[in-house]
Parts: C-alpha cells; sequence; structure tokens
C-alpha cells in the first residue's frame, strides 16, 4: 500500500520502558474512562474517555472495549500486534476501512500521541445510499518493549447522525497508555 499519507509519523523511540509505566496521561483526565485491554499479556493497556450515556463492555481477541451510544453510535478500541512500522500500518489500516465498501471517502490527519505517531481518520463508506456510515478513527503506533502494536479507536454511525461529532471526538481524543 503506497501513497498513503505520513501525517503523524513521528520516529519510534526504543528505550526500554519500565513494566507498569504510564507513558501517556493526557490532562484533564475523563470524567469517565474505560480501560482497553486485551488477553496479549505484552500488549499496551489503554484507557479512552467514555460519552455520557454510553454504555461499554470489555471486547474478545484484539478487541479491548466496545461502546454503544444513542442513535446507533457504536465504538471499538482495538489493540493488535503488527510487525510493520507507522506508516504500513497506518496504510494497512486504512485499506481495511474502505476495502469492503461500493463507495467510500477518507481523510487523514496528524494526531500523534505522547510521541507515538498517530493519525486521525475521517469519512464514510457505503453500498448503498441508505447504508452510508460515517466513521471517526484514531489511530495509534505503540512500540512496547517486546513490540509494535497498532491501538485504534473506532467510532461509527448512520451518516448524518446528529450530534455524532461530540462523542466522536471525545472518543478519540488522547488517550492513557499504560506499558505492560
Amino acid at each position: 500500500v503506497t501513497g498513503h499519507p505520513d501525517f503523524g509519523v513521528v520516529p519510534t523511540s526504543t528505550t526500554a520502558v519500565p513494566a507498569g509505566a504510564v507513558t501517556c496521561e493526557p490532562e484533564p483526565r475523563p470524567a469517565v474512562g474505560m480501560v482497553a485491554k486485551v488477553a496479549d499479556a505484552k500488549a499496551p493497556v489503554v484507557t479512552v474517555a467514555v460519552p455520557e450515556g454510553w454504555s461499554m463492555q470489555s471486547g474478545a481477541g484484539d478487541i479491548g472495549a466496545e461502546f454503544t451510544g444513542p442513535a446507533g453510535m457504536s465504538a471499538t478500541v482495538r489493540i493488535a500486534a503488527t510487525t510493520l512500522g507507522p506508516q504500513a500500518a497506518f496504510a494497512e489500516y486504512a485499506e481495511a476501512l474502505t476495502a469492503d465498501a461500493a463507495e467510500s471517502s477518507l481523510s487523514v490527519l496528524p494526531a500523534e500521541l505522547c510521541g507515538y505517531s498517530g493519525q486521525k481518520m475521517l469519512g464514510a463508506v457505503s453500498d448503498t445510499p441508505e447504508g452510508s456510515v460515517e466513521f471517526v478513527d484514531r489511530v495509534v503506533h505503540v512500540w512496547t518493549n517486546t513490540g509494535q502494536y497498532l491501538v485504534s479507536v473506532h467510532t461509527e454511525a448512520p451518516a448524518d447522525t446528529d450530534g455524532f461529532d461530540a462523542p466522536a471526538g471525545e472518543l478519540t481524543g488522547d488517550f492513557e497508555v499504560r506499558i505492560p
């Protein structure tokens, strides 16, 4: 996958970090946060903000948390090991976002997080005009002492859903990263 913008790609530090260290702690802290954790004991643990009125639950596999909001809105936190560097991992992620859609649009913005490479991806996918879905994603490439992980917060809603921007912005805002 070539041609994907390198917005938000910064040099990855491979300096050893003590186990349990919090390498990113956004201020102010969210009023309600959800700890997203996967079965991979070497994976980073992240805490994301939860919008008021949204329900939350743990996930399975690479899914660390799932959220359900009003009006068909939802979100998923995925924490997956990767062998790819930041730009290639972001390109692969972007391709997967739009691969199955008959029509799609995708915008990419820089969104580094506490020295980690990161991008914000916004757009829409649809197979039919009635089935159009808009999304806002925050994708961050995290190096731990043992490997590289792609952490993504994917939010979506039926196209033109009133009030989607605020909760999507809250969920995809800066989040806490704890190294295992």
